[in-house]
């Protein structure tokens, strides 16, 4: 996609996003506004996302998508699909930015009512879409995470299991005929958890 801004970003930092979905609407002059926020962790989420609701609001007059990925590097993208340009995707992508919230695809859909707004009123209730849909939803403080896979001999399954439970880390165990664990784990204690699974099993684990 267009209009794509690349920036590093410190991979250890804390970060605001959203818990879950949320969604919020307006009628200005009688035109709808429909906003919808998803958590998302890469482009390809985010632009998942965005064909999703275009999908499921085809007969709308506009979908406008703004996000912020924590991706390597960092991308941002927006679109004012067919509206006036500047008018609405940059102003959504302003508000993540004022409110320094990242991980996060905003759709806003547009239903016409017929009258125009002109370019301020449109910026006003692009804008305003998100800033609603942003205080509608549970905003919470993130990690970035990496994921890693352990694979063990049964004899040594328990030991990883109850390492994996002491540090509260997410873990989903595959027990074929070694037991696979599929480990997400903050990525400031990833190395810490590797070497104390290789110590509890004599080197036998290699994450």
């Amino acid at each position: 996609m267009p209009d794509d801004d690349d920036a590093a970003t410190d991979v250890d930092d804390a970060y605001l996003t959203l818990a879950d979905r949320a969604d919020a609407s307006f009628t200005v002059q009688g035109s709808e506004f429909l906003a919808h926020a998803a958590p998302v962790e890469s482009v390809a989420a985010a632009e998942a996302f965005i064909e999703e609701i275009e999908a499921a609001y085809d007969d709308a007059t506009h979908n406008v998508p703004a996000y912020h990925v924590r991706a390597d590097p960092f991308r941002e993208y927006a679109s004012d699909d067919g509206e006036p340009s500047g008018s609405a995707g940059k102003p959504m992508l302003s508000v993540l930015q004022g409110r320094e919230i990242e991980n996060v695809c905003v759709v806003v859909t547009r239903y016409f009512g017929g009258t125009e707004l002109g370019v301020g009123g449109l910026v006003r209730a692009y804008s305003g879409a998100v800033k609603d849909v942003l205080d509608a939803a549970d905003i919470v403080e993130e990690r970035p995470h990496e994921a890693f896979s352990v694979t063990v001999d049964y004899d040594d399954s328990g030991t990883v299991r109850g390492i994996l439970e002491s540090e509260g880390v997410e873990f989903e165990a595959d027990y074929g005929e070694a037991v696979a664990f599929e480990v997400r784990v903050p990525v400031v204690e990833a190395d810490a958890l590797r070497d104390r699974l290789r110590s509890a099993t004599s080197g036998r684990v290699d994450p």
